[in-house]
């Protein structure tokens, strides 16, 4: 079924005797987001109020709301926590802007006991190869080169799959009503340094020369925003931690995307420099 269809969501709640919501579900390709910002909208703002309507109807215990830091806008020093100001710059972290407003507004209301996390970038195995580590090693294993947006400075930060799913645990067991928690690390790498790192572990090389010829530089998105550098003391409060070293994570996707990356229907179309897709159909809105 689909969040974005009312019908589904509450005979969903009426039949199935759910009593927590894990909300991941979104469109969330930010390149993609520039050229389809209607079904970003439409997915991430008009589902969510699908979605919180029919579990409130239904009075769950706890709705989570799983957000971006990306809804923070790029900084270059500042570190942003919970309290700062929601700056989003393109229509993928729009979308999950407006959506968390909708999300906090039940508890503004009815205190329907609704958290929302920020977290930031996610990597692992089974993850579609649009995003940039996978479509990184897909692309190195196919003997073709990285296509790094603009100057490929831009740095993030990266957490371990399993770390999130910890956190999202923790979030399950200790988060409090109507908070939000921030799902961070201090790991942080530019685009062409994790390139690099890629290269390095794929190609078996460290000659600096031989990683520029794996490194093919492309015309950059419209808004790219420089860096997303989190506060997650409040996650740490309530006893998380990220545990996974990079190394140890990234040997791990590397070596599962050897024999997995054929599992997605289009995988070759997630490999291009910009997303190639499908002119989005009329929408058939409420």
């Amino acid at each position: 079924g689909d969040i974005c269809e009312p019908d589904f969501i509450k005979q969903l709640f009426k039949t199935e005797k759910i009593d927590i919501v894990l909300h991941f579900a979104a469109q969330t390709h930010v390149d993609l987001s520039f050229w389809h910002a209607l079904e970003f909208t439409y997915v991430n703002v008009y589902g969510t109020n699908v979605l919180v309507a029919a579990a409130h109807e239904a009075n769950v215990e706890k709705f989570v709301y799983a957000s971006t830091d990306e809804v923070y806008g790029g900084s270059t020093d500042k570190e942003f926590d919970e309290s700062s100001p929601k700056r989003p710059t393109n229509p993928y972290a729009s979308s999950k802007a407006a959506a968390e407003c909708f999300v906090q507004s039940y508890w503004e209301r009815y205190q329907f006991p609704v958290v929302i996390t920020r977290s930031s970038n996610v990597y692992g195995p089974h993850q579609y190869p649009e995003k940039v580590i996978p479509k990184f090693i897909s692309l190195l294993q196919q003997n073709r080169k990285c296509c790094i947006h603009g100057s490929g400075l831009q740095k993030r930060n990266f957490l371990y799959a399993t770390d999130v799913v910890e956190a999202f645990l923790t979030v399950l067991k200790e988060g409090k009503p109507g908070e939000i928690y921030n799902i961070g690390t201090n790991f942080e790498m530019s685009i062409a340094q994790l390139a690099k790192e890629l290269i390095h572990l794929i190609k078996k090389t460290s000659s600096e020369s031989e990683m520029e010829y794996w490194m093919d530089y492309v015309k950059d998105r419209p808004t790219n925003d420089l860096r997303y550098p989190m506060n997650s003391e409040k996650m740490h409060n309530l006893g998380w931690r990220p545990k996974v070293p990079w190394k140890e994570g990234i040997k791990k996707t590397i070596e599962w995307y050897k024999e997995n990356f054929h599992n997605w229907k289009n995988s070759e179309k997630a490999l291009e420099a910009f997303p190639v897709t499908e002119p989005f159909a009329k929408l058939s809105g409420p």
